[in-house]
This record gives C-alpha cells, structure tokens and sequence, in this order.
C-alpha cells in the first residue's frame, strides 16, 4: 500500500512520528512524505524531523507565511501535481490546519481516499479556521481515526453513518507519542538548566491561535492575566511567531518569561517539570494530561471535552478575573491521572492495521 503523507505544522511532526515508525514494520507499506512549509522557523519544524527521526519530506513544499487563501490554494494545487505523480493508494492527513484541508481536498478530487488522524473532533465554534478544516476533511474522508469515543458521537449525530467511510475509535497518537518519547528527553534537552527554571514551579504557557492573536483586545487581557500570575509562579512562554508579530503590533511588552520555539524534547522537559499548564493550544490540553499537569484553556470552548467534564483542564477564556480565578484554584483539579481517556498507547497500530486490511474498500 503507497500512502501519501501530508505535513505542515508541529503538532502533525509529532502525531506523524509515531505513526511513520510504525509503517516502518509493516513490509507492505510505502510511505512518502509531503511537507508544506506552513511552519517555516526551523525551530518548529526541522528540528522536529532531526529530533523524532521522521524520514526527510519526500516533498517540501515552500508555502508559509501567506493569507489562508492563498495559502490553501498554493498547497492545493501543488500537492496535486504530487498525488498525478506518486499515484498513491491513500493519502494521510491530521488534524485541522490548512495542510489537512488541502491535502483531502488535492485527494478527494482526483479521487484518491483520505485517512483522516484525530478526526470526529469538534469545538463548535465556526469563527475558527481549525473547525471549518476538520469538519470538511471529516466529510470527504474515507478512514475517520478517532481519538476519543465523544469524537465517534459527534460523526454519528452528524450523519457519517449514512455516509462510504469507516468510523474508527483507535485512541490517540499524540499519548503514543508522549509515551516513547518520554523515556529519551531527559538525555535529549537541557531546557529546564538552561533557562534556570525551578522543578515545580513555574508555569509553562503557549499562546499561537489566530482567534486570540489576531485581536488586540483577547491578545492584551491574556498577557496582563499572564502578568499577574507570573508575579506568583514564574511564567515561561516559548514564543510562536505569529504571536511575536502581534505583540511588536499591538505594542505589548509582557512581563513573563519570552523565549525562542524549542524542539518536542524541550517542550517534554517543560511538561515533566512544570506546576501547570496554560495555553490555547489543542495538543497540549491533551499533552498537559499525558504529563499529569493541571491545564488552563485560554479558549472559549474545546475539541476535548473529556477533560474538562473530568475536571483535568477548565476553560478560562480571555477574562483576566476568571483566568486568575482559575490559577488560584489549581490544587482543587483532578489528580486522578490514570483514567483512561485517550487508548492505551496503541493508536498507531490500530491505523496500520485498518489501512492494510481495507485498501481496497473505497477504490473508485
């Protein structure tokens, strides 16, 4: 089976890693990777590749730092030509980002079948680009690998059971992830000395999606909320490069910890020893769990509800009240990190499997 892999942001580097190794041990499975560039710091994205041991991108396409139109449509059209050329039998995407959306919509028009990594999720909020990206991948995918039971609810209200696709509960790949790469980062990052952090007490903090960059306001109650807290329990913020753009143009000056993207390895290091977590990033609500942290969602809602019915993580929003309120009452969350929520560390495996023993299920 020829499977065309298509990448483009962090979080896909480390969902893809494991997911590669596996396909490593099955004889019968060619993988070729396409890399967009939508992530263009080589902090975010080669070290990513070096560190996990991805294979080298077959393709690397350069086609970041644009508009989402232009950007989808530049992919688009590219991975395209790619897919005329490679002839594969599926092709792969994860998540929600511009690279998934146009590497189902390049499939799904030549009629090739997309396997889709984390689908089913939902936020339910149609002012974020990530939910229009996953809900129309959903839709034109074939294999709906889904993390999450509540994930598998949300397909089936939507009528997926009426639709040519296999619904797939398979758990997560970003636990497999954190499982395997767990037992190297200590020999692997340095992060916690090097930037003379305290074990336990400080407070790691990521800030990277469009819905609060890209408004003055949301971006300013969240950093003077950060300011506060961080008067109380240090605060470190490795630094996404949109977010730097929108700080310099709104004229912000945090008075938190700054500092440059760092590697998967440096972000474990963080989790391992970090008091709690603070971000809007999807993954790392799920990462903060894998790592037993506490976690504060600057988001109005979130695609994984399951941790905040279990009272592992609590959305906040941008309200700087409500966001210290929260910090305030961190010791009261759940402890009871052994739930299973997310499989056994499996997934990978369980997309293998699937793949293999369905190839020719939607053959056109």
């Amino acid at each position: 089976m020829k499977i065309v892999t298509v990448l483009g942001a962090r979080p896909q580097f480390i969902k893809a890693a494991v997911v590669s190794r596996t396909f490593k041990n099955y004889n019968n499975i060619e993988e070729i990777i396409v890399h967009t560039g939508q992530h263009y710091d080589s902090n975010m994205s080669d070290s990513f590749f070096n560190d996990l041991d991805i294979p080298t991108p077959n393709y690397m396409l350069k086609l970041a730092g644009s508009n989402h139109g232009s950007m989808t449509g530049g992919m688009l059209k590219d991975i395209e030509e790619i897919l005329l050329k490679e002839n594969p039998d599926a092709v792969m995407v994860y998540g929600d980002t511009n690279s998934t959306i146009a590497g189902s919509l390049a499939a799904s028009k030549l009629h090739i079948p997309t396997a889709h990594v984390e689908a089913g999720l939902r936020s339910f909020n149609m002012k974020m680009p990530e939910e229009i990206n996953r809900i129309l991948t959903d839709r034109i995918s074939k294999w709906l690998f889904c993390p999450t039971e509540a994930a598998v609810r949300n397909l089936e209200k939507e009528g997926f059971k009426n639709f040519n696709c296999s619904i797939i509960k398979n758990g997560d790949v970003m636990q497999d992830a954190a499982l395997f790469y767990a037992k190297k980062s200590s020999e692997k990052s340095n992060i916690i000395n090097s930037n003379n952090l305290e074990i336990g007490n400080f407070m790691l903090c990521t800030v990277h999606r469009a819905e609060n960059t890209d408004s003055e306001d949301r971006l300013t109650s969240i950093f003077q909320a950060l300011d506060e807290i961080h008067k109380d329990c240090q605060v470190i913020l490795p630094l996404h490069p949109r977010t730097k753009k929108m700080l310099y143009k709104y004229n912000l000056s945090p008075n938190i910890t700054l500092i440059d993207p760092v590697g998967y390895f440096d972000m474990i290091e963080f989790l391992k020893n970090c008091k709690a977590v603070i971000t809007d990033s999807g993954g790392l609500q799920k990462e903060a769990f894998f790592f037993k942290k506490p976690c504060i969602t600057l988001r109005d809602e979130t695609e994984w509800v399951e941790l905040i019915e279990n009272n592992f993580n609590k959305l906040a929003g941008v309200d700087i009240d409500k966001i210290i309120s929260i910090y305030n009452k961190i010791n009261k969350f759940n402890s009871n990190y052994e739930m299973n929520l997310y499989g056994n560390g499996n997934a990978s495996n369980v997309i293998a499997t699937e793949l293999l023993n369905n190839n020719n299920a939607f053959k056109i």
